[in-house]
């Protein structure tokens, strides 16, 4: 059986039953008749977890129609698809000691779990990227963080060192189809870190490459107002934080500070471990959102308590009828 039928056979109570809910009504909300936008947004690691292999195929067939993420995984897209080979896996991660973490650090590596990245690769995309920044600054042009990602899969000096194929980076895929990328909260991301050192040291003449999260909030209530005049549209929130409270927070800032009427998300779906006791935006369910003027009443609504780099690669599946 593919994944669809083994999902339809086998999930069926607990969390697997709420997957798969989600999954079907994901799939309904964007099938052509229906014609639904999604915005799929990406906390955690999910790029170094290289989710792309789907996210990738989802946005090529017409299932994705923006993106919001942590600079992280739009910078850590970008380190896989040319560093992948150099990575270290730790399968025994858990049982690492103070001593083999001191050791990792020494040898140039960043551990996220399970998965090392080299501080090779962070340098290799700086060289190119400060060019870039200091043009940008030079001009005031305050350019969107993942148009310089872009920008750098434009570079064909770039090409020959790509160590899996372009087809599983989200970020390229996203780029082909011309759809949105927003990227708040740049400066918790390494690059981020980085453009600020380069301010700071006189390298880059300012902090005017980089559209700020006010201006890009801008530009996603363009991209809302625009889209919900032809189609209903969707949120698919992967963890939580910034990446999933900015851009639904664009529906209220639209009904309560512009005074429009604009219609709300009207499908949403989480994937987060995160605890609803501790009131934390995280692991709000997702009726708490009607309270705020951000979810329809109607809308189908879902909370995964799950680990998203199981889950969503598995709705991803189902959506595209795999």
């Amino acid at each position: 059986m593919n994944v669809s039928e083994f999902l339809e056979k086998n999930f069926l109570h607990f969390n697997a039953r709420e997957t798969l809910s989600a999954a079907k009504s994901y799939r309904e909300f964007v099938a052509a008749e229906n014609g639904g936008k999604m915005m799929v947004t990406l906390a955690g690691a999910m790029s170094t977890g290289e989710l792309g292999i789907s996210l990738a195929e989802m946005i090529r067939q017409g299932k994705v129609h923006a993106i919001t993420c942590t600079a992280a995984n739009l910078e850590e897209d970008i380190f896989n698809l040319v560093a992948h080979d150099e990575y270290r896996i730790i399968e025994d991660w858990r049982a690492l000691s103070v001593q083999d973490e001191v050791k990792l650090r020494d040898e140039g590596f960043n551990r996220v779990t399970d998965t090392c990245i080299p501080e090779t690769v962070m340098r290799h995309i700086e060289s190119k990227l400060l060019v870039m920044w200091q043009d940008a600054a030079e001009k005031k042009e305050m350019r969107m963080p993942a148009q310089f990602m872009f920008d750098l899969l434009d570079d064909e000096d770039l090409v020959q060192h790509y160590q899996i194929p372009r087809e599983n980076s989200w970020v390229a895929a996203a780029k082909d189809a011309g759809i949105p990328v927003f990227v708040p909260g740049l400066e918790d991301s390494t690059l981020g870190n980085i453009y600020a050192a380069r301010v700071y040291e006189g390298k880059v003449a300012n902090h005017q490459a980089i559209a700020s999260g006010t201006m890009q909030m801008e530009k996603l209530i363009h991209w809302y107002s625009e889209t919900s005049k032809h189609s209903p549209i969707g949120f698919f929130q992967i963890g939580g934080g910034i990446a999933g409270d900015f851009p639904i927070c664009v529906v209220p800032l639209m009904i309560q500070d512009l005074k429009l009427d604009i219609p709300l998300w009207a499908y949403f779906c989480q994937i987060s471990d995160a605890v609803t006791s501790f009131g934390g935006y995280s692991g709000a369910v997702p009726n708490e959102k009607i309270t705020w003027c951000k979810l329809e009443p109607e809308a189908p609504k879902f909370m995964v308590q799950s680990d998203a780099s199981i889950v969503a690669p598995l709705v991803f599946a189902y959506v595209l009828e795999w």
